[in-house]
């Protein structure tokens, strides 16, 4: 059975195929333009032999990409305590429900620390409390100490990751390392605070300390053919191919990249991916769940979205719309933070060290603070 294709204008958030094997028609969603296929191979990536084969492609990759919903450029920087030196990436955006599950994110870019010479003063964050959330420090260079009302203590070093679950209520502290301040250098981490659903908000701490060696590395999703159909992934049809590590990669750190997992144990679905871009002018297109807060923050470099430009310590939120990013560095050795993560749709009210849900237990918090229960111990 012949068809003749057809090109309907862009009206329509429909699109019928028609299955030539068995006749039946298929019914989807998410493109913009409506399609007649007679040909029974759509799966061709054959331009020449099934030229609406291609449109089609490239009006439902359109349809699925991801738009830029807001920039947010490099914020002033301010110290926590006398050891991190940071960019307050989210600034008026922090604990908004815009950016759910995200709550706060500071990033210390490299900053060169001479040795400490006073033996009794260590740079960092004495005691404090937290409760209803999580925090995730990431090193990249230097050395960073903790330890909590839980037990829990340890140092990481450059590309680990410490993962502490606040819940119910902990007591922790963080400094530099002792080693690290005996000898000085360059520092450089950051922090995210991650919301807790209120049913997970009372669960008990825990402590996940991710080693840089267990972190897994995967290279990225390049656009453009690369002449070899075994670099082909996906679909048939598609211009997108495996790069080369000495072109990009990711290290998952949370979530899933292409069908890779990462290590953190996390309460809802969430992606954290440290994405290296080596080469400039490259197409690398990056994939995640329709529907999640989407994040990229320039760690180092520079990045175009969409004919965008953003730079050191910028933030491009994404709308929550679409499953697909196209990013290309405009600079060499380029380095993003990419968080993606399922919204917590629920009332945020933050105090200082506390996330909760309601005035309420805010006030709870402070109260078990005060009187140093449910979890609220100090430690030596």
């Amino acid at each position: 059975m012949n068809l003749v294709p057809a090109f309907i204008k862009s009206t329509f958030i429909a699109f019928i195929l028609l299955d030539c094997t068995n006749n039946n028609l298929i019914f989807g969603s998410q493109t913009t333009a409506v399609y007649a296929l007679g040909s029974p191979n759509i799966s061709s990536n054959n331009e020449k032999n099934h030229p609406i084969s291609s449109q089609y492609s490239k009006a439902m990759s359109a349809a699925a990409q991801k738009t830029i919903k807001e920039i947010c450029r490099k914020p002033p920087r301010h110290w926590v305590g006398d050891a991190f030196h940071v960019y307050p990436v989210f600034a008026n955006k922090a604990f908004t429900s815009e950016l759910s599950p995200f709550l706060i994110f500071d990033y210390a870019a490299p900053k060169e620390f001479p040795p400490e010479k006073n033996p009794n003063h260590r740079r960092g964050v004495g005691q404090h409390p937290h409760r209803g959330f999580e925090t995730v420090t990431v090193a990249f260079q230097g050395e960073v100490e903790h330890a909590d009302s839980e037990g829990n203590s340890g140092v990481i070093g450059p590309g680990d990751v410490q993962w502490m679950t606040a819940a119910r209520g902990i007591i922790h502290e963080e400094f530099h390392s002792t080693e690290f301040s005996k000898r000085g250098g360059i520092f450089e981490m950051f922090q995210l605070w991650v919301n807790l659903p209120s049913s997970k908000k009372m669960s008990k701490p825990r402590y996940q300390p991710i080693l840089a060696k267990d972190i897994p590395q995967v290279p990225l999703a390049i656009v453009g053919k690369s002449g070899d159909e075994n670099d082909v992934v996906g679909n048939s049809d598609s211009d997108v191919c495996t790069s080369t590590v000495e072109e990009g990669y990711a290290k998952i750190i949370a979530g899933n990249f292409r069908g890779t997992e990462g290590p953190a144990k996390t309460f809802t679905p969430i992606d954290i991916w440290v994405v290296s871009l080596l080469t400039k002018q490259k197409e690398f297109e990056l994939e995640f769940v329709e529907g999640h807060t989407t994040l990229l923050f320039v760690q180092n470099g520079s990045v175009e979205i969409q004919g965008k430009a953003l730079n050191l310590a910028d933030v491009a939120i994404m709308d929550r719309k679409g499953t697909k990013l196209t990013i290309r560095a405009t600079q060499k050795n380029t380095s993003l933070l990419i968080l993606s993560g399922e919204p917590i749709d629920e009332p945020i009210a933050a105090r200082g060290p506390f996330v909760m849900n309601t005035q309420g237990e805010l006030q709870q918090a402070m109260t078990d603070y005060q009187r140093g229960t449910h979890g609220f111990s100090n430690f030596e």
